[in-house]
């Protein structure tokens, strides 16, 4: 996606992928090695970062949650204000910026205060964490559908727990290692079978991978006796079983517990 205007600089929103450097697009890379200024998230990893030249300015905005260390309409600010003096910015999002990473937000407000911007899209953790952990998000014999759904927004409430509950594909929840219990607790008491498979993988595609694996009924347990830490990604949903036969060879089964 990409919106031009002819009286700043440049806004790109690149997505730096879910943590393996070698995930980072050749088109993503070349616009942050072409920056004067890089805005970067929390969740990019330091190996990437490592690519941006010395010249270019590094400003961390990076979230946690609850802990927000520059609000997002100072974002906002912060990229309009640097587009218009003239500068070639990158927004620096892990995974995708428009997968649960307010890049929409972003754009919205720079295209609203006519500044040239440009999505350069990343590879979701919801389908790079699952892949490297040997899981398929579908299978002919398992699954046919995958919905992805944040864990931080379960806590608001807003979600349709009746209808996920229901749904016989893959769910997928990103940021869920901290709301899981309330994710299970929903999804059970709406009618879903708590021996539904459930995978919980900490630290996708990074050389800290670590993997649980239970069902609904004990996935929250295993995940804390584990002390598995954010970012993680919960799998929900059949295709787990296939983990056990598609373990990929180079992930150390230390880190994966059942």
């Amino acid at each position: 996606m990409s919106r031009k205007y002819s009286k700043s600089g440049k806004v790109t929103l690149v997505g730096a992928g879910p943590g393996d450097p070698d995930l980072l697009t050749k088109k993503g890379e070349r616009a942050i090695k072409d920056a004067d200024v890089v805005l970067y998230d929390k969740l990019v990893d330091d190996r990437i970062i490592a690519l941006i030249p010395p010249k270019t300015e590094l400003i961390d905005v990076g979230k946690e949650v609850h802990q927000h260390k520059v609000p997002q309409r100072q974002i906002n600010e912060l990229l309009i204000g640097y587009a218009r003096k003239g500068k070639n910015v990158v927004r620096l999002k892990g995974g995708d910026p428009f997968v649960f990473g307010r890049g929409g937000e972003e754009v919205e407000a720079l295209i609203t205060r006519g500044v040239d911007v440009e999505v350069v899209p990343g590879i979701s953790a919801a389908v790079a964490v699952p892949a490297y952990a040997g899981i398929p998000l579908t299978h002919r014999d398992y699954a046919s559908s995958v919905t992805i759904i944040t864990g931080h927004e379960a806590q608001g409430n807003r979600l349709q727990w009746d209808v996920l509950a229901r749904l016989a594909g893959t769910l997928v929840v990103l940021m869920g290692v901290g709301t899981l219990e309330n994710t299970v607790t929903n999804l059970t008491a709406c009618g879903k079978d708590t021996q539904t498979p459930a995978a919980i993988i900490a630290q996708g595609t990074t050389p800290n991978q670590r993997s649980v694996i239970g069902t609904l009924s004990d996935i929250a347990r295993k995940a804390k006796d584990a002390d598995l830490k954010a970012p993680a990604v919960l799998i929900i949903g059949d295709v787990v079983k296939l983990k056990h036969i598609l373990q990929p060879i180079d992930e150390d089964p230390s880190n994966s517990s059942t």
